[in-house]
């Protein structure tokens, strides 16, 4: 399944919009990846940990999106905008939404 950002898909044509679909993922980061979290914030880097459970969500949201396409019909969501958000004090969501359409 193509899933794009932009509005059209070079070289297919859209042949029906089958509507806005959306796909979430929250996901908990315990209280040691949270702890060597701070650590890496003070002293300086990159939080593995945390890239790794925002690529994850990210995962999750994109399998929902398209699942979602697939049951409207869809071979293709365009339009496609990705949402990040802190739940609480530690929650991930990660939020993309598009338009499934059925292309050519």
């Amino acid at each position: 399944m193509i899933v794009t950002t932009t509005n059209s898909i070079e070289g297919h044509g859209i042949t029906a919009y089958k509507g806005i679909v959306v796909g979430e993922a929250i996901m908990g980061a315990n209280v040691v990846r949270d702890l060597f979290a701070q650590v890496t914030d003070i002293v300086g880097g990159r939080s593995g940990a945390y890239e790794r459970k925002l690529q994850d969500a990210r995962e999750v949201a994109f399998q929902e999106l398209e699942q979602r396409a697939v049951n409207l019909g869809g071979n293709a969501v365009v339009g496609v905008d990705i949402d990040y958000e802190v739940v609480g004090n530690s929650m991930l969501m990660v939020s993309a939404s598009g338009t499934a359409v059925v292309i050519a």
